[in-house]
């Protein structure tokens, strides 16, 4: 089998600039042109598998089909499948016929499964028309990708899991860069046409391609915390034994972890899984903030509290790349350690000093570029978090992870060319005392 072809060039560089110039009103130019030339250094069926649930279908066509449109416009081309469970049931509603779900399988009999290849098809097309309608490129493929053979005719009927991905059509469709817009329907090996489970043939496409990406649009944009707030990543090496036991996760959100562990566990560690809406597609590819909830395998978080238990010498060339300065050279025998969390490749740190009034220092929070939009950082600052019931730190004024700061911290106190922060700390003459005390530290980097 060849390799699928590299990313397709934009062809009017004008074009490519606007759209990055539109990006920078969501994050810095800096990492938008970092995730640009990630992306496009990927081969084609590498870079996205775009999951598309019904209901985003149905009334939200128009954000879906701009923003997967615009991904085309920089050069990039997602592969598109789609579910249509919404417009099913009542297409099935309307002709009198009874909606029967097994283990969360819809039963597919010889009747239904003629409303569901109508439907999908009427589905898909509408997707790819409206596509078409702003100019951008795309192929519908309703057949001829999944192999597949009955799960349990007498249970489920009609109903397929995949036996294997054939690329060809896709193949094809990226080679014309065009985005293949791809239906859940697959063929025995006698030519019988199938219902497959959307979510079942998204991971059997994302096992066959090995994606960087795997997004899943929906209408809530993420998965949801306790309080009903999207929670805007997850790193599944610190915190899944946490959230498979977290009371307030019911069982479907439970089952949807599940899953995307699994299909994380059968993709590269760099791939990564995004929960977002539609008209937030961009924002969530091509920002370290992004916007919705990005999953990954991560890695795992090591604490100690002796210098002995690192390496120190990745630890100096992990804080001095992220600051893009020197430690000073007596940092590790002066800085009294109280405690340092750092991932298991040395890609993040971040290290608790003593500090005054009993009240731990956050000395360095250093995350290098390569894995600021992985979330890396978030993790290990949420298990620290976890730790320390009370902090304080300081940071430079012009810092852009100030905004990650001001949403952690309990209040903050701007000085030239600091602006402290804390948490955990009420009385206001301890904390007047902890701002005089960050804001009075000593360098531990060299001056540039």
């Amino acid at each position: 089998m060849t390799p699928l072809n590299q990313q397709a060039a934009v062809h009017d560089p004008q074009t490519r600039q606007t759209i990055v110039r539109l990006l920078s009103s969501m994050g810095s130019a800096k990492e938008i042109t970092q995730y640009l030339k990630r992306y496009s250094q990927l081969e084609a069926a590498r870079f996205a598998v775009v999951k598309v649930g019904g209901a985003v279908l149905r009334d939200d066509l128009e954000a879906l089909s701009s923003a997967l449109a615009f991904l085309q416009d920089v050069g990039l081309t997602p592969i598109v499948i789609h579910g249509a469970g919404p417009q099913l049931d009542a297409a099935l509603a309307d002709l009198g016929i009874e909606k029967q779900i097994k283990n969360g399988l819809r039963v597919t009999t010889p009747e239904v499964l003629a409303v569901v290849r109508k439907v999908l098809h009427a589905q898909n097309l509408a997707l790819v028309e409206d596509l078409q309608a702003r100019d951008a490129r795309a192929t519908s493929i309703v057949s001829g990708v999944f192999e597949a053979q009955l799960l349990d005719a007498d249970e489920y009927g009609l109903v397929g899991e995949v036996s294997d991905v054939e690329l060809g059509p896709i193949r094809a469709s990226l080679k014309a860069g065009s985005i293949p817009v791809l239906a859940c329907l697959g063929e025995t090996a006698s030519g019988q046409i199938v219902n497959i489970n959307a979510d079942f043939a998204a991971n059997a496409l994302v096992a066959k391609l090995q994606p960087d990406k795997i997004v899943f649009l929906t209408e809530t944009g993420g998965l949801l915390n306790a309080e009903g707030e999207i929670i805007d990543s997850i790193n599944l090496s610190s915190e899944y034994e946490e959230l498979m036991a977290a009371d307030w996760i019911n069982g479907g959100m439970r089952v949807k972890i599940q899953q995307i562990k699994a299909l994380l566990d059968s993709v590269p560690l760099s791939s990564s899984v995004s929960i977002t809406k539609p008209a937030e597609l961009a924002k969530e590819l091509f920002t370290h903030r992004g916007s919705g909830t990005l999953v990954r395998r991560g890695e795992r978080v090591l604490v100690a509290s002796r210098w002995d238990a690192f390496d120190i010498p990745r630890l100096r060339e992990l804080i001095e790349s992220a600051f893009g300065r020197k430690l000073t050279a007596d940092y590790f025998d002066e800085a009294r350690l109280l405690k340092a969390y750092v991932s298991e490749n040395y890609r993040a740190a971040l290290i608790l000093t003593q500090g005054a009034e009993g009240v731990p220092y956050l000395d360095k929070f250093a995350v290098l570029d390569d894995a600021q939009g992985e979330g890396l950082g978030r993790a290990v600052w949420h298990v620290m978090r976890g730790e320390t019931p009370s902090l304080y730190w300081r940071s430079r004024r012009a810092n852009p992870v100030n905004v990650f700061y001001d949403a952690e911290a309990d209040g903050s106190y701007k000085r030239d060319p600091w602006t402290a922060f804390w948490f955990g700390v009420e009385a206001f003459d301890k904390i007047e005392r902890l701002v005089r005390d960050a804001l009075s530290r000593p360098a531990t980097l060299e001056a540039v």
